[in-house]
């Protein structure tokens, strides 16, 4: 395994489940995965990425049940109209494994403890359990390396509400929990996750692969696409958590990623769930800002969806 060990945190939904493929598929060192309720309830998540963690060849992945309900509030169902009632799209994967015992809050903080100053957290789902382990163990920001989280936006609109996106506004108060925490956080947005896609010939290839797994992801992308296909325009989807996890493992890097103040909106108002990033250095080029830690990605390269998928096409 490649780079240093690296804690997934997800709701294993359809783009949760191309960026475990594509962690697998560029040799990360996963050592954890805990799974939490947003495209779907946390257990059918951790379900999900059991059965897809034994297909890749990593059963050996612990992976724990995380937080079910967000901080002071109820889950509220998911969101089956995007990523189909079991979160995969419909498609039935073979059944494999149990989680652990302990919550993922505990297992993060176990990992943390066991590689104190080398783990890395990749969040693709709300933000919950990171909260969660923050409040048992408070000296959680000085153990790990650094966090980078799909979620949120700059510039771009929200995709819960006008300003929301839904990992953070989904559970605001944790976001604002994990924001406000003494650690490095990279915040991988919407404001480049909706131009980074996947088109229907990338599709059809996985669909068309030999392997048992990239015939899968081509399956589950077909509810997929049937949300996105109005919102783009064309058969296609956005890769939101497949791009965070690229930008965590080095295998993209932004072309533009200041570091700048990040807030999360935890009010009750219109705006709750808005991450508020501080862009006003931008007319002097950014320079760095005494006591900030969130690297905000605005650009990217083109053509992630074609190296997601050179990614991909190999796998078993």
């Amino acid at each position: 395994m490649s780079g240093p060990p690296l804690y997934l945190d997800c709701d294993t939904g359809v783009d949760d489940a191309l960026a475990l493929a594509q962690l697998v598929g560029v040799g990360a060192d996963l050592v954890g995965v805990g799974s939490v309720s947003g495209n779907l309830a946390a257990a059918g998540g951790a379900r999900n990425t059991l059965d897809l963690l034994a297909m890749l060849g990593r059963p050996d992945v612990p992976v724990a049940v995380g937080a079910h309900d967000p901080i002071g509030g109820t889950f509220d169902g998911g969101a089956a109209f995007v990523h189909g009632e079991n979160g995969i799209g419909g498609v039935v994967l073979p059944r494999a494994g149990e989680p652990v015992d302990g919550s993922a809050a505990e297992l993060l903080v176990r990992l943390a403890h066991e590689h104190a100053g080398e783990l890395r957290v990749l969040a693709v789902g709300p933000l919950t359990n990171l909260a969660l382990a923050l409040e048992l163990e408070p000296a959680l920001p000085r153990l790990v390396r650094d966090v980078v989280l799909m979620g949120g936006a700059a510039l771009a609109p929200g995709n819960i509400s006008a300003v929301a996106e839904a990992n953070i506004g989904n559970d605001p108060l944790a976001a604002h929990a994990v924001f406000a925490a003494d650690w490095p956080v990279t915040m991988v947005g919407l404001d480049v996750t909706m131009h980074a896609r996947f088109e229907e010939s990338h599709r059809r290839a996985l669909a068309e692969a030999p392997g048992a797994v990239p015939r899968a992801l081509a399956a589950m992308l077909d509810v997929y696409f049937g949300y996105y296909t109005p919102i783009l325009g064309r058969p296609s989807s956005a890769l939101h958590d497949p791009l965070a996890a690229a930008i965590a493992t080095g295998q993209v890097e932004p072309t533009l990623a200041p570091v700048v103040p990040v807030e999360v909106d935890a009010t009750d108002g219109p705006g709750r769930g808005q991450t508020l990033v501080d862009l006003r250095s931008r007319f002097v080029g950014y320079p760095p800002l005494p006591g900030t830690r969130h690297r905000v990605v605005l650009g990217i390269p083109d053509g992630f969806g074609d190296l997601l998928l050179e990614t991909l096409l190999p796998l078993p």
